[in-house]
């Protein structure tokens, strides 16, 4: 699953190809069920920027997750099918798999082999089967923003590419003794994605893993660690949930988030930022890849639509005005083009140097969890606010979550992912 921006943004014509579902339009609809780009105003520039030029009539649909799983399965035994291509994370697109919702595009895949998709990406694809389910459509992480003027209290020594964990800890006391001001923020609000911090970066870099590491002793010295971190933490971040506005507002001069939630800020004032990795620990520098797919579904009533449709959301031209518009970033070879918004540009830059970094620890969304997702979540969540926000004892919080996780993971049956080593059956919380 390791990509960076240096193998996927190799120069490469912006132009786009022939359509593959043969010559002529496309007379019916194709539905286009999507996971990803939800909110109202990105679902907006979906329809009127990025699905303009696609060909045949497309109907884009959101939903959330686990009512598109139960929409997908309801249409396959129902034997009334509406939708023809979902587009999902590479976590979503599995469940799909227990009812066979997905066809093998295997042939479409070997079509668009010059569009140099990664090799590991497409394997994933696979999920599980002999042939891809789906074809890896666009890709983020989650990065660090900081203020330029945060930059003149970095501790001596530290460089902002290559922070530690224990560096940060005393770049947050450092800005707190200069300006008397908690400068650190995260997104520990109820839409924000904490828990992705912890289960893709915090845990991975200090335990090497997540599931089978969650009450180790590496876990408990962790703990201890973010524990004294948080004291130089802005207290308003269990309220942030995109810590764009944050940062734009000068509340924070640091911040942890999703690169399309810190992509306004950086499109707004690109003087003003800096994107640099998050830091590492004793077992790495972890970082979560966040890989969406396009699936086509089973019994598709638009195969030709669905193939076409594909073939024009993998295209370079529309791989990079994906990118322009959203901060999530090609999988295919394309050229970012010179004249990119230069917030844009700054995100690229947070990506890459994410992705390449010499110690980097690659982690994956959560896999197999169908509606117990929120549940997993949740424990990262509560171990978080018991320890940290309501200064229980680590140990017997770690001992107590962990029954709650072996439960979650029991009920589902869900195998190990990254960074855990792979498993036969339920991931085990040792």
């Amino acid at each position: 699953m390791r990509t960076n921006l240096r193998r996927l943004l190799p120069a490469a014509l912006l132009g786009g190809a022939a359509m593959l579902a043969g010559g002529g339009a496309i007379a019916q609809d194709t539905v286009f069920l999507s996971t990803q780009l939800r909110p109202v105003e990105e679902a907006t520039k979906m329809r009127q920027i990025i699905l303009r030029d696609a060909p045949g009539r497309v109907t884009y649909v959101v939903d959330e997750p686990a009512p598109m799983t139960t929409r997908m399965q309801a249409e396959l035994q129902g034997g009334s099918r509406t939708v023809s291509v979902v587009g999902a994370a590479h976590g979503e697109l599995l469940p799909l798999m227990d009812f066979d919702g997905l066809e093998p595009v295997g042939d479409l895949a070997a079509r668009l082999a010059d569009r140099g998709i990664p090799a590991p990406l497409m394997e994933s694809a696979k999920l599980g089967k002999d042939a891809p389910r789906y074809i890896p459509w666009m890709q983020a992480t989650y990065i660090m923003v900081a203020d330029k003027r945060a930059l003149a209290h970095l501790p001596a020594g530290a460089d902002v590419n290559a922070l530690t964990y224990a560096q940060l800890a005393q770049w947050g006391r450092n800005l707190q003794e200069r300006t008397g001001r908690r400068l650190i923020g995260f997104p520990g609000g109820p839409t924000g994605l904490m828990n992705r911090f912890f289960q893709g970066f915090l845990y991975p870099s200090y335990t090497g893993g997540l599931v089978t590491t969650f009450r180790s002793a590496e876990a408990e010295a962790m703990w201890a660690d973010f524990k004294a971190l948080w004291a130089t933490v802005n207290p308003s971040s269990t309220s942030y949930n995109f810590m764009q506005e944050p940062l734009m507002g000068e509340e924070v001069w640091v911040a942890f988030d999703h690169v399309a939630r810190v992509i306004e800020a950086l499109r707004t004032a690109p003087d003003r930022f800096v994107t640099f990795p998050a830091p590492a620990g004793p077992k790495g520098r972890g970082y979560m890849a966040v890989v969406a797919g396009l699936g086509i579904v089973k019994g598709a009533p638009n195969r030709a639509g669905a193939e076409a449709l594909i073939e024009y959301m993998t295209r370079p031209a529309t791989q990079v005005r994906v990118a322009a518009e959203f901060g999530f970033f090609p999988v295919v070879k394309a050229q970012l083009p010179a004249d990119l918004a230069p917030g844009v540009k700054l995100a690229a830059e947070g990506v890459d140097k994410t992705q390449t970094a010499r110690d980097a620890l690659v982690s994956l969304l959560p896999i197999g969890l169908g509606a117990r997702g929120g549940e997993f979540n949740k424990v990262f969540i509560d171990t978080f606010t018991r320890i940290v926000i309501r200064n229980e004892p680590i140990r017997a919080v770690l001992d107590a979550e962990a029954q709650n996780l072996r439960a979650i993971m029991t009920a589902t049956n869900a195998p190990c992912w990254a960074p855990d080593p792979a498993s036969t059956g339920a991931c085990p919380v040792n």
